[in-house]
């Protein structure tokens, strides 16, 4: 395999051509754009021989666990790739263990519970607390005598604590850990961290890396990384809509918000970076994503592009030529 590095989008691109033709019921007319599109350049060309080495690569895997692993992952899309043969296999196995592992780590199936993209689920935990996980969340319960601690591995959660318990409450991330005092607040995984926003009450917040605890209060929001603490804001008024159907966006960038929505349904969603950094404020229904995907392009200069049910794209809506 050509292990040359290729960029995100083009890469973006021949998944997308690999889903399409692996399909089997790809048109003539695309897989003649295919071949162009495969021609256009080296870099092309190239993304498309490290897919098929990794073709290669599943087709070689001997070891009987390595196999049923491949097997369970490709199980859920045999049906949708039945006429792909091995091509089907592998991308279902390469979006399985590669693509979504942006949102799913692996080892959110050693979790004591998680959701599936599109679910949520309330929790009620031994001492009464109710938590609601959020989409591709995954969380570890441990209570004993001393505490009571949950470690979020991924996703979301709204906690709303119990009265008449004397140990302490803890969220534990792998970025510190977030002490309740009496209250309602949530706590989300992001990129640079774990998010806290505090609904009712106060939270005590300690980094890893750090000393000491801060106190977050009602209507505030804070950033923890391993070895500090963000500014402290004020919370945004409907950062808990999501616990109602609704994901509300003010002044967002596009790419934001895909990767958000991203999180509620199946398949690969992406967007081209000529358009990643539009804004964009409005409510986006999160137990349909295609319609929330048809409302961008009335309010931005984009379109939706599909080469299949699973493999959506966001990219920039032709100019319109002057007559």
């Amino acid at each position: 395999m050509n292990s040359s590095s290729v960029s995100a989008n083009v890469l973006d691109e021949a998944i997308g051509w690999q889903l399409c033709l692996g399909s089997g019921e790809a048109s003539d007319l695309e897989k003649a754009e295919f071949r162009l599109w495969q021609a256009a350049s080296s870099e092309h060309a190239r993304a498309w021989a490290q897919l098929s080495g990794l073709d290669q690569h599943f087709a070689n895997v001997s070891s009987q666990p390595a196999r049923r692993a491949l097997l369970r992952s490709a199980d859920s899309g045999k049906a949708r790739l039945r006429r792909g043969g091995m091509l089907g296999l592998m991308l279902v196995t390469a979006l399985g263990l590669g693509l979504a592992q942006q949102h799913r780590p692996l080892g959110d199936w050693l979790a004591d519970e998680r959701t599936a993209p599109g679910e949520q689920r309330d929790l009620e935990l031994p001492d009464h607390t109710n938590v609601r996980l959020n989409s591709r969340s995954a969380l570890d319960i441990d209570f004993n005598a001393q505490q009571r601690r949950i470690f979020l591995r991924s996703g979301e959660i709204l906690v709303e604590t119990a009265h008449g318990d004397a140990r302490p409450f803890i969220v534990a991330t792998d970025d510190g850990e977030l002490r309740a005092l009496g209250t309602r607040f949530l706590v989300r995984h992001e990129t640079a961290g774990t998010r806290l926003i505090v609904l009712q009450s106060a939270v005590a917040a300690h980094p890893v890396d750090a000393e000491g605890e801060r106190i977050i209060s009602e209507g505030q929001q804070v950033l923890m990384a391993q070895n500090a603490l963000g500014d402290v804001r004020a919370a945004p008024p409907t950062a808990d809509a999501w616990t109602h159907g609704m994901l509300v966006v003010e002044n967002m960038r596009l790419a934001e918000l895909l990767e958000q929505l991203g999180d509620y349904r199946q398949g690969f969603l992406s967007v081209d970076p000529q358009v990643a950094d539009l804004r964009i404020s409005g409510s986006f229904p999160l137990n349909n994503t295609d319609l929330a995907l048809a409302a961008l392009p009335p309010s931005l200069p984009v379109q939706i592009q599909r080469r299949a049910a699973w493999w959506v794209r966001v990219v920039p809506a032709p100019v319109a030529e002057n007559p």
